[in-house]
């Protein structure tokens, strides 16, 4: 059996408008934090797994095989490991979709992941090691290190690999279209008290 890795979920929260540096908490003030079931709403889903054996670790191998992922690679974020890391870095914090989930698995060091809510309102997630979260397609996101400047991660894909983010507006492609109509379906059948 896998040992239990202590360590609180992932922190959530509404952000600020403003444009200080985007490696801040960006905090609303007074601070308003977004609970998991609010991110699971958005179709955000999130592990706690065990970052230093994740090449062993039963819980990863269950959740790949569940979710059909058979391609990972494994990507350092850092200014001293990306090649061209500030050109990189400004087009991560680019707000985009994919066509396809975002699975990123935190192996080492912490980073934001930006989502909006379906009031267009910014959420930030805080990933630290050990932090398994999906982005499903569709959901217009971003990502930025935060003052530690440093993030690995393991980077998983059903398939082949597909890196390509389309930048907003993207509101009249189909993986947009079909991530706003899971939740009209959702409001025609009562389960969304949006």
């Amino acid at each position: 059996m896998a040992p239990q890795v202590e360590r609180p979920p992932l922190e959530a929260w509404y952000m600020d408008d403003s444009d200080d540096d985007q490696r801040l908490l960006h905090h609303l003030d007074p601070k308003q934090y977004v609970s998991l079931d609010k991110l699971a709403e958005l179709g955000v889903l999130q592990w706690v797994l065990d970052a230093d054996n994740y090449e062993q670790d039963p819980e990863l191998a269950k959740i790949r095989q569940e979710r059909g992922y058979t391609y990972h690679d494994i990507c350092d974020v850092a200014p001293d490991k990306l090649m061209n890391y500030e050109a990189k870095l400004k087009s991560f914090f680019e707000e985009h979709i994919h066509t396809d989930e975002e699975i990123r698995f935190v192996i080492e060091g912490s980073g934001y992941f930006d989502v909006r809510d379906l009031d267009d309102r910014w959420l930030r997630i805080w990933t630290k090691k050990g932090d398994m979260i999906v982005l499903p397609a569709g959901i217009y996101h971003r990502f930025t290190l935060d003052t530690n400047d440093y993030i690995k991660v393991v980077r998983l894909f059903v398939g082949e690999p597909v890196w390509t983010p389309y930048n907003r507006p993207q509101d009249e492609n189909p993986a947009r279209i079909e991530y706003i109509s899971g939740f009209k379906r959702a409001e025609i059948n009562g389960i969304l008290a949006h």
